[in-house]
């Protein structure tokens, strides 16, 4: 077996032998209620990078997630005692706008998609700062409860934010395998050039896979919402750079074309158990981004597919 053929096996053998690693240092790390608990622990972080996942599998990438997250957390508090559950539907909608525009500014008007994302990300953050008065908000209790209490707790001894994000990783991954958007996304990524050839709307696919970040993010915003009660414009701060650690690790490349979902939930683990580890080794959460900055461009460095980049500026 080649390099090249070994190259798709790395994220598996990569969280296998991190996982023993960790396993080695704790015993109980590898007890099945430890590793389904450090499973919903990382649940709403893998629901952006889901998402994220999207865009980065056509060859862009997405800025804004966070900003989107942090501002339904403030949008999800503020609009609970109006509308209660419909609260949710709110917030995904608005989050799916914000995607669809991300997606318009960069197929439409020809701006790459990290300064597109990264403008849209912060009217973002000024739309959660405006609304919250750049302070943290928090929920009602009785409400939180009543409209969305089937989020927070365990059934049959799992987290359900973990059935959530499974749910939600089905979906992605049907959406992915066996829809025309899929293939299309798939084609774009391979070659926009000859997806055009080919006939496909190639700016119509785009701006659904930028959409459906947008939305993503929003539901991890809300997710993370309900579980703490509250939200803040700052509430999921932190969580941009381990999510396209969790998407690039996972082994879909910023080029694009190949990976996909169930790359990312690989990826979503191991950055789970490096942080675990980084605990273990009392590495102070400033240190952790260091880390994860370092594993972003050894993973780009990695992955990259040189052919489509000859020329890097």
């Amino acid at each position: 077996m080649n390099l090249e053929k070994l190259k798709r096996h790395f994220p598996w053998i990569t969280l296998v032998v991190l996982t023993l690693l960790v396993g080695a240092m704790d015993p109980n790390f590898l007890r099945p209620h430890n590793l389904i608990q450090l499973a919903g622990d990382i649940s709403t972080l893998f629901v952006m990078a889901l998402g994220i996942t999207f865009v980065i599998y056509i060859g862009g990438i997405d800025l804004s997630a966070q900003s989107v997250a942090n501002m339904t957390t403030v949008l999800a508090t503020i609009s609970l005692p109006l509308f209660g559950a419909w609260a949710g539907v709110l917030c995904i909608l608005t989050g799916l706008l914000f995607g669809a525009v991300s997606g318009y500014v960069t197929t439409r008007l020809k701006v790459p998609s990290f300064i597109a994302t990264l403008a849209v990300g912060g009217i973002a953050l000024s739309v959660g700062q405006y609304a919250s008065g750049q302070r943290a908000l928090y929920m009602d209790a009785t409400l939180r409860d009543q409209a969305f209490g089937w989020m927070i707790g365990t059934t049959a001894g799992i987290p359900n934010e973990l059935i959530i994000a499974i749910a939600l990783l089905l979906i992605a991954l049907f959406v992915q395998t066996r829809t025309t958007v899929g293939r299309a996304l798939k084609a774009i990524g391979a070659g926009e050039l000859a997806a055009v050839a080919s006939g496909l709307k190639v700016d119509q696919y785009k701006i659904m896979a930028f959409a459906i970040s947008g939305m993503f993010a929003a539901i991890a915003g809300l997710l993370f919402s309900v579980k703490l009660a509250g939200g803040s414009p700052t509430l999921a701060e932190g969580f941009l750079l381990p999510a396209i650690v969790a998407v690039l690790v996972g082994g879909t490349p910023l080029t694009g074309g190949v990976g996909g979902v169930l790359n990312t939930a690989i990826g979503a683990m191991i950055v789970a158990v490096v942080r675990t580890s980084m605990l273990y080794l009392e590495i102070p959460a400033t240190s952790q981004q260091i880390f994860f900055g370092i594993v972003l461009i050894a993973a780009i460095a990695l992955t990259i597919d040189r052919s489509k980049m000859r020329i890097v500026k």
